[in-house]
């Protein structure tokens, strides 16, 4: 009877990092080029995941992998966008950053960009749907990629931890790995939405 239970046992620790690292670090690079996959909840999931495993480094690694997957997809984004910026008819990724950047979210960005330069680029990470109108701004500031790249990689970093120390959390209020995820879930979306809420209430207040 015992070969009726394998399938339903929990895969060992080696097997969940062999195939959770590579596939943490393909979501976060897709979501970082097409910006609707929740790579924030992803990287507070793994996080919890690793909090509770015994190997060790497993925490380092997510922030390794999660960096990475952002910093290269952001780059990519960006050298795309310069392309589009270059072309004569622009291009799709192009016209896909400026339909996430509205009018007043550009001029905010850009503002914000000429006074602040590249520590602009750090807090874009942080606040949601701050990333694209800063991206956007830095390619009509007509930044080289390498400039831009400076600046992100603190900024993909700084990403990494605050989404990380997010899942840490969810992980330690809770004894199973599943309710920390939940948990930090929650919070990521909670976070996510606060930003957007306070607009809101803001714009209330004045009407």
């Amino acid at each position: 009877m015992t070969w009726l239970a394998a399938p339903a046992a929990v895969p060992p620790e080696s097997t969940q990092q062999a195939l959770g690292y590579p596939s943490l670090f393909l979501l976060v690079l897709v979501g970082a080029l097409v910006p609707v996959v929740p790579t924030g909840a992803l990287v507070s999931s793994a996080a919890v995941v690793a909090f509770h495993q015994t190997a060790p480094f497993s925490l380092a690694l997510v922030f390794v992998t999660a960096s990475l997957g952002a910093f290269l997809g952001d780059a990519t984004l960006y050298w795309l966008g310069r392309r589009g910026m270059g072309s004569r008819n622009g291009s799709r990724w192009l016209a896909a950053i400026r339909a996430r950047a509205p009018e007043d979210r550009l001029a905010q960005a850009q503002d914000k960009l000429a006074a602040h330069g590249v520590a602009v680029l750090v807090l874009s990470r942080l606040v949601p749907a701050g990333r694209i109108p800063v991206m956007l701004a830095c390619l009509m500031a007509k930044w080289p990629l390498r400039r831009f790249s400076r600046g992100n990689l603190p900024a993909c970093l700084a990403w990494a931890v605050t989404y990380q120390l997010i899942g840490i959390l969810g992980g330690s209020l809770f004894p199973q790995p599943w309710e920390g995820v939940v948990a930090a879930v929650a919070l990521t979306l909670l976070v996510g939405a606060a930003p957007g809420l306070w607009r809101r209430v803001r714009g209330a207040s004045k009407a």
